[in-house]
């Protein structure tokens, strides 16, 4: 290509904020543009990545912004200052044409250091209510990129794009039912729920379902349960005790398997994971993590709520009042696949593609 551009994507620290980055990375690739990937130095990251060694990657120092008063603040801002002083190395080396932040603190180090460098600089926002960090980022990008329309109010002085959330291209590939069944070691002739938190899972989604798996005992269903590292083993041992048919692992890195076998999920309600149940028109009950920022994930699943797609429920409640839920969805087909064409309804459209259109007609 030879109007070929060299792009620095920042994101990472969450799936939330590498998942969409790296859907962006693979499109400006397939037209021809160099990217450099910018991600954290936390494990998830490093998980995400290490079947990739097509992708050109970095590790940015960053952890994301305390209080103001609390004593993490000194690491915090000698992290973040590393992280300016890294990126502007790279950039020196690289030397991007543009830098895209994806969100979270790892991607204001970069958008920073591209400011002092004078390089342009957009961001992407998938919650319906944006961070801390993306509400500094958006102070000093020349556009802000947002997934759901709900939150194009919070950046009053910025010009703003309605996008959607991208999806990895991954997520998009042929697949196998019964292969993918039978490498799991699951049935094919049983419903199949599918239990996950965020990218490093949930405890408490994890201790509901533990507790009400005795109602399933006897039902023509099995699960797949992602746990987070912490609790593997014990909610492998629950389910080895109950004879239920499951598989369970901390993470797994080809969702996309998940999704395409899976009739029912139960989940947080991170914005890119949201993103990808609407590309599998996944029917979900959804419990948002109750300490998330800006209360951002229960805001996120009322939008699911309201179009019909999702129930939502507080992590207060009683875990019957899941386990019956579950129940529910399982035996009322006709609700649950009403539920699928509502979610499948709320996909974006080619978000990738859109924001790779506007960042090369913006450098053009």
């Amino acid at each position: 290509m030879t109007n070929a551009l060299h792009v620095a994507v920042a994101c990472g620290g969450t799936g939330g904020h590498l998942f969409p980055g790296i859907a962006v990375t693979d499109v400006l690739r397939d037209r021809g543009h160099e990217v450099l990937l910018l991600i954290s130095e936390k494990e998830i990251d490093e998980l995400a990545v290490h079947k990739r060694s097509d992708l050109q990657t970095a590790k940015i120092p960053a952890i994301g912004m305390p209080r103001v008063l609390s004593p993490k603040i000194v690491t915090f801002t000698l992290k973040f200052l590393t992280g300016i002083a890294v990126c502007r190395r790279l950039f020196n080396s690289f030397k991007p044409n543009v830098v895209l932040g994806m969100g979270g603190f790892t991607s204001t180090g970069p958008m920073l250091a591209g400011r002092i460098s004078g390089i342009p600089g957009f961001i992407h926002e998938s919650n319906a209510v944006p961070g801390k960090a993306n509400r500094l980022n958006a102070r000093i990008a020349g556009r802000v990129f947002v997934g759901f329309s709900e939150c194009t109010s919070y950046f009053p002085k910025a010009a703003v794009q309605v996008t959607g959330t991208p999806i990895r291209k991954s997520l998009q590939r042929h697949l196998d039912r019964d292969q993918i069944v039978q490498t799991l070691g699951l049935k094919p002739d049983l419903s199949t729920v599918l239990i996950m938190g965020g990218s490093q899972g949930a405890h408490g989604v994890n201790e509901k379902v533990l507790t009400v798996l005795h109602r399933f005992t006897k039902r023509r269903v099995q699960f797949i349960h992602l746990t987070g590292k912490v609790d593997q083993q014990r909610v492998y041992e629950a389910y080895q005790k109950e004879g239920i048919p499951s598989f369970v692992t901390a993470f797994y890195y080809r969702m996309e398997e998940l999704y395409f076998i899976a009739n029912l999920v139960v989940a947080r309600s991170g914005a890119a994971s949201l993103t990808e149940f609407a590309y599998f028109g996944l029917p979900a009950i959804l419990i948002p993590y109750p300490f998330a920022a800006e209360n951002h994930q229960s805001l996120n699943a009322e939008i699911f709520a309201k179009a019909g797609a999702a129930i939502v429920v507080n992590e207060s409640v009683s875990e019957e009042i899941i386990g019956s839920l579950i129940e529910q969805l399982l035996n009322d087909k006709d609700r649950a696949h009403l539920m699928s064409q509502k979610m499948r309804s709320l996909a974006p459209s080619d978000a990738a593609e859109r924001i790779a259109d506007i960042i090369e007609k913006t450098c053009k």
